[in-house]
């Protein structure tokens, strides 16, 4: 059995628009992203000194998928700082009966892992609230890391 998080959405608009919204990485994640996500290739994240990861964009199918390759990851809240390190972070997308649906599913992120209730919690806001928002009202809320973090109790330890 896959126990790698996945959770998913339904929404009335077209399946470009949802792909387009994906890729628009600082409209519904965060406005602290170097480089481009809406093209093969890397893109670096950032939340304070709590967490960083860089993330290799290896898939790319209009209105279809996208697929991002964690290369490299830092959590200062865990004992293993690279828990993400080798992951996928896999978009779906399908027309089904008049809607869109949205599939994440971040492939190796387990119960095993130390980050597992913080990461599938972050996720959950990010992509059924957020990314959601984006898709269906024009405007998501990224940059909602510190209020995740606070009600985690991680604190910044630099």
């Amino acid at each position: 059995m896959n126990q790698s998080y996945s959770t998913f959405f339904e929404v009335d608009q077209s399946p470009e628009e949802v792909f387009a919204a994906i890729n628009n990485v600082r409209g519904w994640w965060s406005e602290e992203i170097e480089g481009n996500t809406d093209e093969l290739g890397e893109f670096k994240y950032h939340y304070q000194d709590i967490h960083r990861c860089t993330i290799q964009i290896t898939e790319l199918v209009p209105g279809k998928k996208v697929v991002w390759h964690i290369t490299d990851n830092y959590f200062n809240f865990v004992q293993d700082k690279s828990e993400w390190t080798g992951t996928n972070i896999v978009f779906e997308i399908d027309k089904k009966d008049g809607k869109t649906e949205v599939r994440f599913t971040h492939v190796g992120l387990v119960p095993a892992y130390e980050c597992y209730v913080v990461c599938t919690d972050s996720w959950g806001i990010y992509i059924s609230g957020s990314l959601r928002d984006l898709i269906t009202k024009g405007k998501g809320q990224p940059n909602q890391s510190e209020q995740i973090a606070n009600k985690h109790g991680i604190v910044n330890n630099s």
